[in-house]
């Protein structure tokens, strides 16, 4: 029998099950590069449901007590007298989501002697120490590509919030104003502008194909160039580094995975280099941006705005300077866990889970850390190290 320690973030607070608006999601068999969505041998659920919260419990207590397994699943991550700290000894599998990360540092791993296997419900396995999974023989495994294209309409969504000034106006009519002046003179078109992403991954790409349309000149930087068919279908221009992406873009966002080479990458110097009055937008991870080098950007003008829904660490504290900072588009960790992104998470987590327990390879797209080294996704995109120092900051959080 196994301990499966599962932490999601918490229910509805008017509570559990919501309404839903709607009574399904479109099924989706395979991904853009022609990756089979998840293919667990059954699933517990209906997809649509509310499955990231404590309730929804990613639709896997039967089959793990079926299996004659133990499901934990909590909410209360941070501190020493969580849960999550207490049960940790006990657990033989992590599962955690960057939304509401259980972060995973080298003392909690040291913790934790029975730990086989840490599980993302979602992409990006930045939350666990890697270095320190690959020095105790840990598997670290995330559901690839389950939430690529939703984070990529939410850039999207951002880049013209930001641009055209969305949200001041929207606010304008929430306090019975119509002052169209104040809202038109921060607002832009997209169009004819330049726009860069950093990264070009599945996400990345994603992005740059839903652009095109926009009449916009793209740009990208990555450590792996895209074929050239890819580059000359899409109309993109590369760039070696991002310093040279940054200095012709109206626009830039980050789409790269968080790992020592990317911490902090967007600090002071770098975003002194963008545009005057340029638009950063992170859906990436917080700590890629320096939290206050953002906020003084925003508050000189050297940004014109700045918008994401990844924070450090998360939950982000009350007093975190990105609530408040002006001319933002802030959202808390949403743009991968829609519902129509749960049913391919949750179900990826069982697929995960059911390879485990029956001793079978797990998918290799899926694997971070395996066998004492990188693998998988985790050799593409990761480097070996530690990204969750810091991270006890999140027990200051207060709703």
């Amino acid at each position: 029998m196994a301990t499966v320690l599962c932490v999601l973030y918490d229910d509805p607070v008017d509570g559990y099950p919501p309404s839903y608006r709607r009574d399904g999601v479109p099924a989706i068999e395979q991904y853009p590069d022609g990756q089979s969505t998840p293919t667990p041998e059954a699933i517990d659920f209906t997809p649509g449901e509310l499955l990231g919260c404590v309730s929804g419990e990613l639709g896997l207590r039967s089959f793990l007590e079926d299996g004659g397994h133990d499901l934990v699943v909590t909410a209360d991550k941070d501190g020493a007298d969580s849960e999550f700290e207490r049960r940790l000894p006990e657990a033989d599998v992590v599962i955690s989501q960057p939304f509401w990360p259980a972060y995973l540092t080298a003392e909690r791993i040291a913790k934790a002697p029975n730990l086989k296997l840490a599980i993302t419900a979602g992409i990006g396995s930045d939350h666990v120490d890697l270095q320190a999974a690959i020095e105790g023989g840990i598997t670290v495994a995330e559901v690839t590509y389950c939430n690529s294209i939703s984070v990529s309409e939410h850039v999207v969504m951002m880049i013209l919030a930001l641009v055209r000034n969305y949200i001041p106006s929207y606010q304008t009519v929430i306090d019975g104003g119509w002052n169209i002046a104040d809202c038109v003179s921060r607002s832009y078109d997209v169009e004819g502008m330049q726009v860069g992403t950093v990264a070009a991954g599945r996400i990345g790409s994603a992005v740059l194909r839903r652009l095109k349309p926009f009449d916009v000149g793209l740009h990208y930087t990555d450590r792996h160039r895209l074929p050239t068919e890819v580059e000359e279908e899409l109309g993109v221009t590369f760039h070696p580094d991002v310093e040279s992406l940054v200095e012709v873009c109206d626009v830039v966002t980050i789409n790269a995975p968080l790992h020592p080479e990317t911490e902090h990458m967007f600090n002071e110097e770098l975003i002194g280099k963008m545009k005057r009055g340029a638009y950063l937008v992170n859906t990436a991870r917080g700590k890629i941006c320096d939290r206050d080098a953002v906020a003084r950007a925003l508050e000189s003008g050297q940004l014109a705005g700045y918008a994401g829904d990844v924070w450090f660490p998360q939950p982000a504290p009350g007093d975190h300077p990105w609530r408040s900072m002006p001319h933002h588009g802030m959202t808390p960790h949403i743009s991968g866990t829609s519902l129509s992104a749960q049913a391919r998470y949750a179900a990826g987590t069982r697929e995960i889970l059911e390879c485990f327990f029956e001793g079978r390879p797990i998918r290799e797209e899926y694997l971070i850390v395996e066998g004492g080294a990188l693998a998988g996704a985790g050799a593409h995109s990761y480097s070996a190290g530690d990204a969750t120092g810091g991270s006890e900051e999140a027990a200051r959080f207060t709703n």
